[in-house]
C-alpha cells in the first residue's frame, strides 16, 4: 500500500475522487473541485478495509463530492457499492482515449487524475447500474445460460464432426439421424470402461460428447426456468406486450438496470440501445446518421421484436402499411418502430 502527497490545505474543500480500478488493486487520486489541484495520491487492495482505508483518506481533504471510477460493472462494482452506501456520489468514466495517452502518457495515478478531471468537466458517462437487485440476478442467469447454450452447441457440432471420421458401420447407422435422434442414441451406447480399438473409442468418444449434450440441455432448461419467474415477477407488463419473450424482456431489463432512474428520459435510453438517430450536418446538409453504439445486444432484441410484431401484432401491421404508404423502405419502418 502506498500513499504519495498527503499534505493538507487549511482550509476544506469538497473533493472529486478519481480512481482507476484493478482486479488486486485500486490507485485513487483527490482533486480540489473549485480549482482543480491535485491533493493527493493513493492505491488500496480491493477489500472492504481497503475501500474504508480510501474514503477515510480522501475526507481528511474535506467532504468527498463524487467519485469517478472506471469499471463499475467489473473490478471497480465493489468501491463502487462501498461509495453508495456511503452516501458518495458515483460517476462511470471511460477509459482514456488513445490520442490522450500519446500527449499525457499513462500510469495508474495519470488514469485515475484523468478520471477525476472527467468528473470536474462534466464528461462522464453517467451514474452507473447499481447491480444490487433483481435485474442482477437475471443478468448473472443469463450470462450462464449463454455460456451453456454455446457450450451445448460445440458439443453438437463435435459430434457431427467425430461421425465424419468414424467407422463406416457407425456412419451408416447414425449420419442420418437428426442432432437429436443423434444424441439420444449415443448417449445409450454401452461400452466396457477399456476402449481397445478405434470403434470403440469412437463409440466411447461419442458417448461422452452426447452426455455433455444432455447435461447442459438439463441445465438450459433449470436456468429457463429460473429467468421465467424472474422475469414475469420483475416486469410482468413487459412479457405481456405481444413479441416480447423472457429472453428479449430480460436483455432490456439488463441495459436499464435496478435503477432505471439514472436514464432521464425515453431518448438516453434509444440512445443507449444504439437506436436513436445521431445528426450528422453540415453547412446547408442537413441530415442524421445511424447510432452505429449503445449495446448491440439491447439493439438486436429490438430489431426482433420488431419483427415478430410486423408479423404478428394488428397495430403495428397497420403502422407497417401506413409508412409503406408514405414510401418508406422495410429498412426505414424498422428502424422507427425500434426507436
Amino acid at each position: 500500500m502506498t500513499m504519495i502527497g498527503t499534505e493538507r490545505a487549511d482550509i476544506k474543500v469538497e473533493v472529486i475522487l478519481g480512481v482507476d480500478t484493478h482486479l488486486n488493486f485500486h490507485t485513487a487520486v483527490a482533486v480540489d473541485h473549485l480549482l482543480g489541484r491535485r491533493l493527493g495520491e493513493l492505491s488500496v487492495p480491493t477489500s472492504a478495509k481497503g475501500y474504508e482505508r480510501l474514503l477515510c483518506w480522501a475526507e481528511g481533504f474535506g467532504p468527498v463530492r463524487c467519485a469517478g471510477i472506471e469499471g463499475t460493472s467489473s473490478y471497480g462494482v465493489g468501491l463502487a457499492r462501498h461509495l453508495k452506501a456511503a452516501g458518495i456520489s458515483v460517476m462511470e468514466v471511460e477509459r482514456p482515449k488513445r490520442r490522450h495517452l500519446r500527449r499525457k502518457g499513462k500510469s495508474d495515478p495519470i488514469d485515475a487524475e484523468a478520471a477525476a478531471r472527467a468528473v470536474l468537466a462534466d464528461e462522464a458517462v453517467g451514474e452507473p447500474k447499481s447491480g444490487d437487485g433483481p435485474v442482477e440476478m437475471i443478468r448473472v442467469l443469463r450470462s450462464v445460460r449463454q455460456s451453456a447454450v454455446k457450450a451445448r452447441s460445440q458439443a453438437a457440432n463435435q459430434l457431427k464432426a467425430l461421425l465424419v471420421t468414424a467407422p463406416e458401420d457407425l456412419r451408416r447407422r447414425l449420419r442420418q439421424l437428426p442432432t437429436k435422434g443423434l444424441v439420444a442414441t449415443c448417449a445409450r451406447f454401452r461400452l466396457g470402461s477399456d476402449p481397445n480399438e478405434v470403434r470403440t473409442a469412437t463409440r466411447f468418444a461419442l458417448r461422452s460428447v452426447a452426455r455433455r449434450y444432455e447435461a447442459l440441455s438439463r441445465e438450459i432448461a433449470e436456468l429457463d426456468a429460473q429467468l421465467d419467474q424472474l422475469v414475469a415477477q420483475v416486469a410482468p407488463e413487459l412479457v405481456s406486450l405481444p413479441g416480447i419473450g423472457t429472453d428479449h424482456a430480460a436483455t432490456l431489463l439488463i441495459v436499464a438496470g435496478d435503477n432505471p432512474q439514472r436514464l432521464r428520459s425515453e431518448a438516453s435510453f434509444a440512445s443507449l440501445c444504439g437506436v436513436s438517430p445521431i445528426e450528422a450536418s453540415s453547412g446547408k446538409v442537413v441530415r442524421h446518421r445511424l447510432n452505429r453504439g449503445g449495446n448491440r445486444d439491447a439493439n438486436r432484441a429490438l430489431y426482433m421484436i420488431c419483427l415478430a410484431r410486423m408479423r404478428r401484432d394488428h397495430r403495428t401491421k397497420e403502422y407497417v402499411a401506413r409508412r409503406t404508404a408514405e414510401g418508406k423502405s422495410k429498412r426505414e419502418i424498422i428502424r422507427c418502430l425500434k426507436l
